[in-house]
C-alpha cells in the first residue's frame, strides 16, 4: 500500500511541475489517503502483536 502511495506522490509532483494542477491535487489526495490507511493498518497490527505476545506468567 505504501508503494502505491509513493507512486501517486511521484505522479503528483511530476504533474505539478508540468502545470497539471487538477491531476496533481487528485494524485496528492489519493497518496495522502493511502499513506494514512497504511499507517492505521500498521498501528492495528502492532497492537495485535503486542497483545498476542504478552505472557501470562
Amino acid at each position: 500500500m505504501l508503494k502505491w502511495a509513493l507512486i501517486f506522490f511521484i505522479v503528483a509532483i511530476v504533474a505539478g511541475l508540468l502545470g497539471f494542477t487538477g491531476i496533481a491535487a487528485g494524485a496528492a489526495t489519493i497518496a495522502k489517503w493511502l499513506f494514512f490507511i497504511a499507517v492505521a493498518v500498521f498501528v492495528i497490527f502492532l497492537i495485535m502483536g503486542l497483545i498476542a505476545g504478552e505472557t501470562l506468567f
